[in-house]
């Protein structure tokens, strides 16, 4: 769908451009050197734009020496006290993330407008279902998709009245289904570009596959311009899953596609433990390729041949295959070095 472009730091999100992919650190951001470490790793796995909490004054100073140090935009996270916002803008936040009713007041609110438009920065306008207000808990008998929509749409318009517009939205549910129909709903009645996220999903087993769920319902119908898969883990899995599931939709080209069989009776190699190690490996390669770990000779060979390489298990042993074509039969506790190898080649 289309939405007015919103400019980042150097990340553009809307107006057409590529969904970007963010994260949020979980160090204390007044220990810079710590939290500079964690965005410069999140940077590596793919990272495009960073999120800090900012719950006190030194958090918000604390911006600046980070800001010398990283690459990507980074968005402050404020909830509460309005001078936090102005503080982070000051000392170079590139957006800021509020919950407009909960700073104070129209006074604060126009205070944090003034000092945002002053600087071009955008704000991200965020309501979560654990804190919609009450007046629209009892309206709608209970917290439903509908509630969510009045509330972000309701901040949306105190920032307006003071005639800014340059604005992001998000909308979070841990509810899956409830945060679909949120976001189809809001995306009838706005052109901001939205933030989307299926908010406190979860460890990295069950946030993944809520995550997964949720975000692709959405973004299939086109809603989304940037996108967080929020994990209870590190940081750095909330980055493979969700450029994951936007190569999967087809919304983003590039990285390396790995496919492996599930395993049955007929596996007579360690195809679960090789799996696992050929994807921690691949980690550390930029290549936009397939690359298939397959365990017996029903499906392997072809599903291998599909692939740009891949690993086919037989009796403890395996073929190495490239494009169609078998390379050689190495013996089981070679197949990983083997392929490392082809995968050097192809850097």
């Amino acid at each position: 769908m289309k939405t007015r472009e919103i400019r980042i730091g150097n990340v553009l999100i809307g107006g057409g451009n590529p969904i970007a992919i963010q994260s949020m650190t979980n160090t204390k951001t007044e220990d810079v050197e710590a939290t500079v470490a964690q965005i410069k790793k999140l940077t590596q796995a793919g990272c495009e734009i960073i999120r800090c909490a900012v719950p006190t004054m030194e958090a918000a100073k604390a911006l600046a020496g980070i800001k010398k140090e990283i690459t990507i935009p980074l968005v402050a996270d404020i909830h509460f006290d309005y001078r936090l916002a102005i503080a982070a803008i000051e000392n170079g936040a590139d957006k800021i993330r509020i919950n407009p009713g909960n700073i104070g007041g129209a006074e604060n609110i126009r205070k944090v407008v003034d000092c945002a438009k002053s600087h071009g920065v955008p704000i991200r306008v965020g309501v979560n279902s654990g804190s919609l207000e009450k007046e629209l808990v009892e309206k709608y008998g209970g917290v439903t998709a509908e509630g969510l929509v009045e509330s972000a749409l309701d901040k949306v318009r105190m920032i307006e009245e003071y005639d800014y517009h340059n604005l992001v939205i998000s909308i979070k549910s841990s509810d899956v289904l409830m945060c679909v129909k949120a976001h189809e709903l809001l995306a009838e009645q706005t052109d901001y570009p939205l933030h989307v996220g299926i908010t406190e999903s979860g460890t990295v087993t069950s946030g993944n596959i809520k995550s997964a769920i949720g975000l692709s319902l959405i973004l299939h119908q086109g809603i989304g311009d940037t996108i967080r898969v929020s994990l209870t883990g590190d940081p750095v899995e909330e980055i493979r899953s969700a450029k994951l599931i936007l190569k999967t939709l087809g919304l983003r080209k590039g990285g390396i596609e790995m496919v492996s069989c599930p395993t049955c009776g007929r596996t007579q190699i360690d195809l679960i433990g090789l799996a696992n190690r050929v994807e921690e490996m691949l980690a550390d390669y930029d290549l936009d390729i397939k690359v298939a770990v397959m365990g017996c000779v029903v499906n392997g060979p072809g599903e291998a041949k599909e692939a740009d390489i891949g690993v086919c298990g037989g009796k403890g042993e395996g073929l190495l295959i490239r494009h169609g074509e078998i390379i050689k039969k190495v013996p089981e506790q070679e197949l990983l070095a083997a392929l490392k190898e082809e995968l050097d080649q192809m850097r």
